[in-house]
């Protein structure tokens, strides 16, 4: 076995990059282990980089904005895309207006009007509750002649959380902490958020009200259910408490007596706001995952390939997606499906991983050691899976891309990819090779993004 690649992560500065920049520049960052793999990396980078551009909040969000109320303009917003947002909103209105976002740690933007502030993400903390708070104060006190923007983005369920009466903040985090290592879906752990909250689904709206809500949401949930994109603050909520109920017994969680008792009872029920009130406060999908596929399409065509989205909302375990693709790309490469090399295949979504082992890692690397493993070094079969908030679980990065030479070069520093996956730790691999994705907040957020090149063998 021939042992010649470098490692040691390289990263550029992204500082006053748009999200389309970073990811081009994250792009350039290649792990050089074979005569192929730099022009297939840099050409997975630019599909991904696509993807950003079509999300640019500061590109898609003002086309949608309303025109300003005789009253008052408030803004709140809670994601990884609420600084983007706001920017776009304050470039666009020449009126007088004020508010607050709030964004995870270091995704903070300088701001004229509105107040940024900052919270931790998945787990929340006192920050989370104050962020909470100061949105709540915001739209107190408006009338019907006020009109409030809410800027809505994954990441939100996190960053806003005011626990309900007789509900701690920590035993709130324990529960989230549980539901996360226990491989919960978005739609689950959103589900039990709403229910053990003062501020989300649709508590946020019922607040402000008489005023009207207008909210504007960037989607990262598979299937785009508007109202759990930041577990819904200005969104009726069609679930029950039972619900929510079902998806703690479901993972075996142990619940504390005041979690148990205002779930079995119904206290915690979320508001159900009447239907007049909503046909006066609508919502607007502002993009989506789809929208990132079909950019990166575009771009997979004019590199003078077939583009193949297989689909835009794709659950499950990390592992269990992997081979799925894996499959896929083969019988494409032999001519077994419906199509044939040379082609990319496109998906999004989002995936979970079980937590069994202590390593280091998200969804999006985890994805990738485990394509590299089922694809076995096949020759013209290259990947990059890179979250669009440019954030991936534990990881330091967006995400990672794979090579035919990824366990190859892994063998050579006496790594073995079953290992690494066995304890969660599929960053640690792809760092040591040189072969993540690192580009920093990017100030959006439409889920994951995939891409698979396949070459002919």
């Amino acid at each position: 076995m021939r042992c010649a690649y470098r490692s040691g992560a390289r990263r550029s500065p992204h500082e006053g990059l748009s999200p389309g920049q970073r990811g081009h520049r994250a792009g350039l960052d290649v792990n050089r282990v074979s005569s192929r793999a730099p022009d297939s990396v840099q050409l997975l980078s630019r599909f991904y980089d696509a993807a950003l551009q079509a999300a640019d909040p500061r590109v898609v969000l003002p086309r949608h904005l309303p025109p300003p109320p005789s009253g008052r303009l408030r803004v709140v917003g809670v994601g990884k895309a609420a600084a983007a947002m706001a920017a776009a909103v304050e470039a666009h209105y020449g009126v007088p207006l004020e508010g607050s976002v709030v964004v995870p740690h270091g995704a903070q933007l300088t701001l004229q009007h509105i107040e940024v502030l900052s919270a931790p993400h998945p787990i929340p903390d006192t920050s989370s509750v104050a962020a909470a708070q100061r949105l709540l104060s915001r739209v107190a006190g408006l009338n019907e002649d006020d009109l409030v923007l809410a800027l809505i983005s994954g990441g939100g369920s996190a960053l806003c959380a005011l626990p309900q009466s007789g509900v701690s903040l920590h035993e709130k985090q324990a529960l989230t902490r549980a539901l996360l290592l226990g491989g919960a879906s978005i739609h689950e752990l959103n589900i039990v958020r709403k229910h053990l909250s003062q501020f989300k689904g649709g508590r946020l709206l019922q607040a402000a009200l008489p005023a009207r809500v207008h909210s504007f949401v960037i989607s990262d949930i598979p299937g785009d259910d508007l109202g759990m994109v930041a577990s819904g603050p200005t969104f009726v909520d069609a679930s029950t408490c039972a619900e929510a109920l079902a998806v703690l017994e479901k993972y075996g969680i142990d619940m504390p007596e005041s979690v148990g008792r205002g779930l079995t009872t119904g206290a915690f029920e979320t508001p159900k706001v009447p239907l007049s009130e909503m046909n006066r406060n609508p919502s607007v999908m502002v993009t989506c995952a789809m929208d990132g596929l079909q950019a990166a399409a575009a771009a997979v065509r004019q590199q003078g390939f077939t583009a193949h989205i297989i689909s835009d909302a794709l659950e499950g375990e990390a592992i269990h997606l992997a081979k799925a693709h894996a499959d896929i790309a083969l019988k494409v490469q032999r001519g077994l499906t419906f199509s044939s090399a040379p082609c990319v295949l496109l998906s999004g979504g989002e995936a979970t991983v079980k937590v069994r082992g202590k390593g280091k890692g998200g969804r999006n690397t985890e994805f990738i050691l485990a394509l590299a493993h089922e694809l076995r070094g096949a020759r013209g079969i290259f990947a990059l899976s890179a979250g669009t908030d440019g954030l991936d679980g534990t990881a330091d990065a967006a995400g990672a891309w794979a090579t035919p030479a990824t366990l190859e070069a892994g063998a050579c520093l006496g790594y073995e990819a079953p290992d690494f996956l066995a304890r969660n730790d599929s960053f640690t691999y792809l760092h040591a090779l040189d072969a993540c994705v690192v580009t920093g907040p990017t100030h959006t957020n439409i889920n994951d993004f995939r891409a698979v090149l396949v070459l002919p063998a």
